[in-house]
């Protein structure tokens, strides 16, 4: 075993079950891309984590800006209480 970087400290290990048709299909994937299974797992699952985070921050933007609401333009000479105190 070589030397440990800080990262390695951090990660977990997890027990996986596949359909052994699948995990023949993610074995010769893993060949060809020159990773381990466990490598290109990490990878894939990472980038799915990235993106929901970054989904869910655009989101959050987004909702912000609905609630903040857009000038669309045009004038508004009264407010809506003084319309209804007219009446």
């Amino acid at each position: 075993m070589g030397i440990k970087s800080p990262e390695d400290f951090m990660k977990q290990n997890i027990t996986l079950s596949l359909d052994r048709n699948v995990l023949k299909k993610v074995k010769v994937l893993a060949a060809k891309k020159d990773v381990s299974v466990t490598r290109l797992l990490a990878e894939e699952l990472t980038k799915i984590v990235h993106e929901d985070d970054q989904y869910e921050s655009s989101k959050r933007r987004a909702m912000a800006r609905l609630k903040k609401g857009f000038h669309l333009g045009g004038f508004t000479f009264t407010t809506r209480d003084e319309l209804h105190e007219q009446r």
